[in-house]
């Protein structure tokens, strides 16, 4: 592990789409077994001229998302290296049971990508804003779950997925992000990154919610408030170590996801806490409620995802630690 923070965080020139896709022709060019498929979203995660390039190397499966990942695991039992995919509601809800089964089940090498993950679907709306496929998806055997929070953890994860074996879920926010590391970082899957020091609260997130806790912690500095800032980019394994230091040292904690709390990073945080030090802890995420339509930066707001919540979230744990 090598991490280069960006002091700066500022809004990154090109989309994460253009990391993943920018890679995968990199990796295509160097291994001849890696495979890209794809349910009809060529365009949107920008892999049209990546398929152009390698046509007998890519599949494009129509809007049949449970077919794709069968192909897939068929395509892993011949040596080949798949990549699939689509958006996170259908790569989850719509290919459970493939995944489940042919995929995990069958000890395939499947890499699965399911892009625009919760607001990040903005204006698709509710039947496309997938809250619930970390959960889902964080109930099978054998598979391992990333959400990369900006470019260069895009590109150095979907690097490393092509040389580890297993089925990994790659929750990828397609549109633009902040630099929260600098090129050149490199990144170690089941550890989390402390982005932030602090000693009165720790905020454990993961993808475009670090850079929210980031905000909120340096609300809280103002306060006089010292944050510790995690950013628990794999979810599973999860890093149970850092989270038990976290508690020990900080003695409460906030978990910020772009997720259904039921079943989500709190849900997971939770328990690993309700089996060692059960300190406060206080969850920043969807209320078990369905997505809607509109912008992302309405969005942040109408399901209390900004750094001003997890900001109230941290006040709240801290006073619960105090009159405990």
């Amino acid at each position: 592990m090598r991490i280069i923070l960006d002091e700066k965080r500022s809004l990154c020139a090109e989309m994460q789409r253009e990391a993943y896709s920018g890679t995968i022709s990199e990796l295509m060019r160097d291994n001849t077994n890696i495979v890209i498929l794809d349910a009809d979203l060529a365009t949107p995660i920008n892999i049209n001229q990546v398929m152009s390039k390698y046509p007998e190397r890519s599949f494009n499966c129509g809007i049949a998302e449970a077919n794709m990942i069968g192909i897939s695991a068929g395509l892993s039992l011949t040596g080949k290296i798949p990549f699939a995919h689509t958006f996170a509601v259908f790569a989850s809800r719509r290919a459970c049971d493939q995944i489940f089964i042919s995929a995990c089940y069958g000890n395939t090498n499947v890499k699965i990508i399911g892009s625009d993950p919760g607001i990040g679907s903005a204006y698709n709306g509710g039947t496309h804003m997938p809250f619930e496929d970390m959960g889902i998806l964080r109930s099978f055997p054998e598979i391992t779950l990333l959400e990369p929070c900006d470019f260069t953890m895009t590109k150095d994860l979907t690097r490393q997925l092509a040389a580890l074996p297993g089925v990994h879920y790659l929750r990828l926010y397609r549109k633009n992000s902040v630099n929260i590391y600098a090129e050149g970082s490199l990144f170690e899957i089941g550890k989390s990154i402390c982005v932030r020091d602090g000693c009165d609260v720790t905020i454990i997130s993961s993808g475009i919610m670090v850079n929210e806790a980031l905000r909120a912690a340096e609300i809280l500095a103002l306060e006089g408030i010292s944050a510790r800032v995690l950013d628990m980019f794999t979810w599973k394994p999860l890093d149970s170590y850092a989270i038990e230091l976290a508690a020990e040292q900080t003695g409460c904690i906030v978990t910020a996801e772009n997720h259904n709390v039921i079943s989500g990073l709190g849900s997971a945080v939770s328990d690993v806490l309700t089996a060692g030090n059960a300190v406060p802890l206080e969850k920043v995420g969807v209320w078990d409620e369905f997505g809607e339509v509109g912008p992302e930066d309405w969005l942040k707001k109408r399901f209390s995802l900004c750094d001003t919540d997890i900001a109230a979230a941290a006040r709240k744990a801290i006073n619960r630690k105090l009159t405990k």
